[in-house]
């Protein structure tokens, strides 16, 4: 059997250089950015079992200005762009379903989002196996699920947890120790 080819394309934004890859029936994966085009080049096609060059679609284009757009600062909304995410496992794809309606500086725990698919608190470390599997960080906000007590938790892309509050932060979700009410006398 033929293996499906997939077109993607390197670009950059205000973050640095991003990678997507598509085929005929929609996004297949994201790569978060690099500071280099080869380097995340390289981590795309890591990804894929055949990856091509192409021209992005008309959808991926709007993708792609979506991304540029949210790294450069400005609210966007990712839940329109079309997926494929056949081959994954289908639980997986219960758990990305519900990050997914994770909006704009919304975060949730893993811990929670299991209880929400009605699996429980224990099941918190497969959300974090899916959400360090996801194949398309970003679209699916996986940055946006955070270990339990709203601790930053892990987060496989380059610059690992650092790159994940960063995100939070464009998104005005700011981690850490909350900021006093008052200033001090003294």
């Amino acid at each position: 059997m033929a293996q499906t080819v997939h077109s993607y394309l390197v670009f950059e934004t205000d973050a640095g250089f991003c990678g997507i890859a598509w085929n005929a029936v929609g996004v297949t994966r994201f790569q978060l950015p690099t500071k280099k085009a080869e380097e995340t080049e390289r981590l795309l096609l890591r990804r894929l079992v055949a990856g091509e060059p192409g021209t992005p679609t008309r959808d991926v284009a709007d993708a792609v200005a979506a991304v540029r757009r949210y790294f450069s600062g400005e609210e966007v909304d990712f839940t329109d762009i079309k997926l494929d995410l056949e081959g994954q496992d289908p639980f997986f794809q219960r758990i990305y379903a519900a990050a997914r309606r994770l909006g704009w500086g919304q975060t949730t725990t893993y811990g929670a989002l299991a209880k929400e698919l009605g699996v429980g608190p224990e099941a918190a470390r497969d959300v974090g196996q899916a959400m360090a599997k996801n194949p398309v960080a970003l679209i699916i906000p996986c940055h946006r699920v955070l270990a339990a007590g709203g601790k930053v938790g892990g987060f496989s892309a380059p610059g690992g947890s650092t790159s994940k509050i960063r995100m939070l932060e464009l998104e005005g979700v700011h981690l850490g120790p909350p900021e006093p009410a008052q200033q001090s006398l003294f």
